[in-house]
């Protein structure tokens, strides 16, 4: 068997033993702070809030350890374009979603503003170690902002079902478990993410944006998915927000910390501004929808990310494609 069709395995395999290993290690983290008389309201900002970018952190610090910053860098940026082009979209496209206010008020500024600090900081196609911790330490900051406005609200962030009820030795299995193939599988990934980049003769920064990105974001496609064939889909809005805001400080930064990269400087004329472009995008879409229908709401209806802007939002991310391989 050819390396390349090993490093496609590995990629696969990687990419199911990630999503695997990412619900054991979260469920078993959540159970043990919960046994531990931890809050809701602390669990639901930290455990469960990472936890849906838990594949994409140590993806990047497994590719960044690997001197591979370029591959880590493209997974947070292509994750956050997956995230709105792929994952908001398709789901608007099936049922439109509930626009709550607190999105206006908090998430949608966040993100606006963690945005624009990334593309300051990939400006000049490096990521130094200042930018990394700068970036990473906003999540300080960020946890105190959500921890007082969700005060007496912990449900806004996490379901029972999201803190599995187990004993503390079973808990602290899974999360050695977990974290144990979290690792291995990150690094699979990476081998097999190099080797296909090689032998393409294409840049890790393109398939950390596209395969890693792309695989990455299946667990929130397909949760998201079923959220709105279900009809329990109020919260994917604001989970998808906040999943890229912790891209952005959680797994960006990390490359920068460990092993600064130099990319190709189509990482900011290309790639950020793609990024930026779509979130702006829908940050505007939320915005004036939630204003429009409040003002006539007997006429317009309750807010929604609707299918409009869905088929808007799918088509700005298959153009974007369009733009990384012509």
């Amino acid at each position: 068997m050819s390396e390349l069709w090993l490093a496609w395995i590995a990629i696969l395999v990687g990419f199911g033993g990630l999503i695997w290993s990412a619900d054991r290690f979260v469920g078993g983290s959540a159970a043990i702070a919960n046994n531990f008389g931890v809050s809701r309201l602390i669990i639901g900002l930290t455990i469960v809030s990472l936890g849906t970018s838990a594949p994409e952190i140590v993806v990047s610090i497994s590719a960044a350890m690997e001197g591979s910053g370029e591959l880590a860098i493209g997974n947070a940026l292509g994750s956050n374009l997956a995230n709105i082009g792929m994952v908001l979209a398709i789901t608007a496209l099936i049922a439109p979603m509930p626009i709550q206010k607190h999105l206006l008020t908090q998430e949608i500024p966040i993100l606006l503003l963690v945005t624009v600090a990334a593309g300051i900081a990939l400006y000049d196609a490096t990521l130094s170690p200042l930018e990394g911790y700068l970036l990473l330490g906003g999540l300080i900051p960020l946890l105190y902002i959500m921890t007082r406005s969700k005060k007496g609200h912990p449900e806004e962030l996490v379901d029972d079902d999201e803190i599995p009820d187990m004993k503390t030795g079973i808990a602290f299995f899974w999360f050695v478990v977990g974290l144990g193939v979290l690792i291995a599988c990150s690094d699979l990934l990476v081998w097999g993410a190099q080797i296909v980049a090689e032998d393409f003769g294409v840049s890790q920064l393109i398939i950390g944006l596209t395969v890693v990105a792309i695989g990455t974001s299946l667990p929130e496609l397909a949760a998201s998915v079923m959220s709105a064939i279900k009809g329990h889909h109020d919260m994917a809005l604001g989970n998808i927000i906040g999943s890229n805001i912790f891209n952005i400080l959680a797994v960006m930064s990390l490359p920068g910390i460990i092993h600064p990269p130099v990319m190709e400087s189509d990482v900011f004329s290309r790639d950020f501004m793609a990024m930026g472009g779509i979130t702006l995008l829908l940050a505007a879409a939320i915005i004036i929808d939630y204003k429009v229908r409040n003002r006539h709401p007997e006429s317009h209806g309750v807010a929604r990310l609707g299918r409009r802007i869905g088929c808007l939002l799918l088509a700005g991310y298959i153009f974007y494609f369009f733009l990384l391989f012509r």
